[in-house]
């Protein structure tokens, strides 16, 4: 077909997330149609740099002819096959991989569809747990600013208002801490948990956070020593923890996973995003044998864990996630990012000094841009002027392709570009940021 019939199709049809659809409407849509290593292509035969990962899922590159034939491999077996009742070997050869690379502890998998699933998969576990303890705790800690997905439980844990407000009355309560980006201090920070854990310890389920970035939060980084700070807390005050690393897990932080830099063990590990490289979807809850083991007894405990997904555990995407840590190994993957990460952080310092950016947020390969109006007072633009959006479609007619988060703009590329490709994408994006700013 073409470009203008699919536009029509397009048009009719489609309703895309997080979109304001009566600006789509009259917009010319970019239909993607290839992609090779860090660039996409659209049907015209134009290229762009995937800097945003495709919303920070690709880690290798597109087209990586391992994961490519993993997926080819396992479809001349077995597409799908369901594990109520029954297992695949993909299945259990990732289980193993993963806990074997998960924080000591971590041994059991449960596989989802999404982050915001591997999420609920936590919450619900937690919850249980503590009913299998004979204790009827609900109360769950979160952080203001942060994201966990958008079904209804990940929506309740979230604190990011411009996306969770309108539904806060689906919402089951959470007490909600200070991001502690915002805080004055470490101790300040740590204070503010201890605070709200104190208050209610003995109804109090689990703490849920993003390790040591909240991404959607605007890039938000916590304060070196925060993350261990409140593992500590919460088993001062028998509390669960549950690691979000949907977004910042397999290379984001520098480390395959955040907490390892913290040298943490949750109680909960939750992956998705980056898992099967970008390729298909699949998330994973990874838990303790302390929590496993409360969910085992007879049928009439009725004990179990009650919860599933139509495509839990598919082989095709268990398939293209071990091909993924099969490159993260051959390739020392981990052990190359330390020279990307320094590159980044050297050009972004650069982009710093730009009048209307106000400030820099970057951990491992993940960056946030905050783009202000008034450097000097730190003023933002107004919510109208939709600044970030419009930096973002100056850099997608350059030739790169990002998302803002309102007036901050993310740059989250895949670990597999080349210090050359790094520096070409920042080079646009200072362009673009430059010249939407210019009259201001």
């Amino acid at each position: 077909m073409t470009n203008t019939e699919l536009t029509q199709l397009e048009k009719a049809h489609l309703w895309h997330p997080f979109t304001q659809m009566r600006d789509w409407e009259v917009s010319s849509p970019i239909f993607i149609e290839s992609g090779q290593g860090v660039k996409l292509r659209d049907m015209e035969g134009r290229e762009y740099y995937d800097a945003n990962s495709s919303m920070w899922l690709n880690v290798h590159g597109h087209r990586r002819p391992e994961i490519d034939a993993a997926v080819i491999a396992q479809i001349g077996k077995v597409a799908h096959s369901t594990m109520l009742g029954l297992t695949h070997e993909p299945g259990a050869r990732l289980a193993a991989r993963l806990a074997a690379l998960a924080p000591p502890g971590l041994t059991r998998v449960f596989y989802s569809d999404n982050g915001s699933t591997a999420n609920e998969v936590a919450l619900k576990m937690a919850f249980q747990y503590w009913r299998h303890q004979g204790q009827d705790r609900r109360r769950f800690i979160a952080l203001s600013e942060g994201y966990h997905g958008d079904t209804i439980g990940a929506v309740s844990v979230g604190g990011v208002g411009l996306f969770h407000g309108i539904f806060r009355d689906l919402l089951f309560e959470v007490d909600f801490v200070p991001s502690p980006a915002r805080a004055a201090s470490l101790e300040a920070a740590v204070q503010q948990m201890e605070a709200a854990l104190a208050a209610h310890n003995d109804e109090v389920c689990a703490v849920i956070l993003e390790p040591l970035v909240q991404m959607a939060g605007g890039i938000l980084t916590a304060p070196a020593g925060y993350l261990k700070a409140v593992r500590e807390l919460c088993d001062r005050y028998d509390v669960l923890l549950i690691a979000d690393e949907v977004a910042t897990g397999f290379g984001r932080t520098g480390a395959m996973f955040a907490c390892d830099l913290a040298g943490v063990s949750p109680d909960f590990l939750c992956l998705g995003k980056g898992l099967t490289g970008g390729y298909l979807p699949l998330a994973a809850t990874l838990a303790t044998d302390k929590i496993y083991d409360a969910f085992l007894g007879d049928y009439k405990e009725w004990k179990s864990f009650t919860h599933g997904h139509s495509y839990t555990g598919n082989p095709l995407a268990c398939a293209a996630a071990l091909a993924s840590l099969d490159i993260f190994e051959q390739e020392q993957v981990i052990d190359g990012l330390a020279p990307k990460i320094t590159l980044i952080r050297q050009i972004l310092s650069e982009i710093e000094s730009l009048p209307h950016v106000g400030g820099i947020r970057q951990c491992g390969l993940m960056a946030g841009i905050e783009i202000v109006r008034d450097k000097s007072r730190h003023e933002l633009y107004p919510f109208e002027d939709a600044i970030g959006v419009r930096i973002c479609r100056r850099a997608l007619a350059m030739g790169l392709i990002t998302r803002p988060l309102g007036h901050v703009i993310t740059f989250v590329p895949p670990l597999a570009s080349s210090p050359g490709e790094l520096t070409e994408m920042l080079g646009i994006l200072r362009e673009a940021i430059a010249w939407e700013t210019q009259d201001a």
